[in-house]
């Protein structure tokens, strides 16, 4: 089944990722960067890049992804990262680095993209760096959580049913995450320039076609101009998906160790 078209173009980067995955020794030996220039280049793009781009470079709503940046990727020996670093870019300060210092840099980020490109040499650090009080807090309050969940309904008991990286995968996208738990299709409305209403399960949306599967299980196919047939799409947990943009890494850690509270 074809994903909708709507889902392409919302499912960014997983947030809670970027604070706890780092490149693995197995991940710099297949880089062949210096481990003791990876080491140097994490804590100083922590210090001076983290906080606009992600503790990893996963990107943040201040900067972009740069493990998935073309220039990163086309990267050899520093010839097209280090200008940028060395003379800054944009809104993005030089620093004053040294020349040794941006080499680490380098090192680390080629690190991280051999990492992204190989997932089997992830290491996972500890998911758990969050304060429950606050996740609570997040939870009840400005995340709107409760809305939909509750600590002594659906959720009771849910730390002690996972370990703390699927069950951040699981609250952070219950559709297609880390141990994606949610069952409930897709659907979608579709009306018909006569007035004609087909709802069903959606099987295909994009700017040329919608298709669905009504109850009965006949499938129903359309093409679209123009925005024509009107087609209201219905998913149950799309909130998730949106909040993803929302979230700071602090809420997701917070969250997450609320969660786990909940034995």
């Amino acid at each position: 089944m074809a994903l909708p078209f709507y889902i392409y173009a919302q499912l960014p980067s997983t947030p809670g990722t970027k604070a706890t995955v780092e490149a693995s020794p197995a991940a710099i030996a297949g880089s062949k960067e210096n481990p003791e220039a990876v080491a140097r280049g994490s804590a100083l793009f922590k210090d001076k890049c983290g906080s606009c781009h992600g503790m990893t470079a996963k990107g943040t709503n201040k900067a972009p992804d740069l493990v998935r940046s073309l220039l990163v990727l086309d990267d050899e020996k520093g010839l097209l990262i280090a200008p940028v670093i060395r003379n800054g870019h944009k809104n993005m300060p030089s620093f004053g680095l040294t020349e040794p210092q941006i080499a680490d840099i380098v090192a680390w980020m080629h690190a991280q993209t051999y990492a992204a490109d190989h997932r089997n040499t992830y290491l996972f650090l500890d998911a758990l760096t969050g304060d429950p009080k606050k996740g609570e807090a997040y939870f009840n309050g400005a995340g709107g959580c409760n809305k939909c969940h509750s600590a002594a309904g659906d959720l009771k008991g849910i730390g002690a049913k996972f370990d703390a990286h699927t069950l951040q995968g699981r609250w952070l996208q219950p559709r297609s995450g880390r141990g994606a738990t949610s069952k409930s299709p897709v659907t979608a409305l579709i009306t018909l320039p006569d007035g004609k209403k087909v709802e069903g399960v959606l099987e295909r949306y994009d700017d040329f076609t919608v298709s669905v599967r009504d109850a009965a299980g006949e499938y129903h196919s359309y093409n679209r101009n123009n925005g024509v047939p009107k087609v209201e799409v219905k998913d149950p947990v799309r909130i998730h998906t949106d909040m993803l943009r929302k979230y700071t890494d602090s809420d997701i850690h917070n969250v997450t160790a609320y969660l786990a509270s909940l034995k």
